[in-house]
């Protein structure tokens, strides 16, 4: 096999607009594609450098249910600042709590798609 990364995941969502806001308004996160295609609007948002991007999929773009979407991880520098950051803006956060592979928290998009939070520990 030579697969080398994961080019997008998708997160279905019910207002692309509100995703969008949501995503990188609280989240800090770039646009990295925004075309009218058929059958729709494909919008692709990331954290800046990533490699895999995030498809935030609205109506008509493929057989997806809004709010489905677990277990999205997302790695973090400092998870404490991050859940700050993210309970200021009005969003619903469980925890952080420790681990053993690192701290990790759990929060949810406005589509009510499952998130989370991780610094990772030392030699995980």
């Amino acid at each position: 096999m030579t697969i080398t990364h994961a080019s997008f995941i998708t997160i279905p969502v019910s207002d692309q607009d509100k995703a969008l806001r949501f995503y990188t308004d609280v989240l800090g996160f770039e646009v990295t594609a925004d075309l009218q295609m058929p059958p729709g609007r494909w919008l692709q948002v990331a954290p800046k450098g990533a490699q895999t991007v995030l498809t935030l999929s609205g109506p008509g773009m493929g057989d997806f249910t809004p709010g489905t979407a677990r277990g999205i991880m997302f790695v973090t520098t400092d998870v404490d600042r991050d859940c700050a950051r993210l309970t200021q803006a009005g969003v619903t956060v469980d925890g952080p709590t420790d681990l053993p592979w690192g701290r990790m928290a759990g929060f949810q998009d406005p589509d009510g798609n499952g998130l989370m939070l991780l610094t990772e520990k030392e030699g995980f």
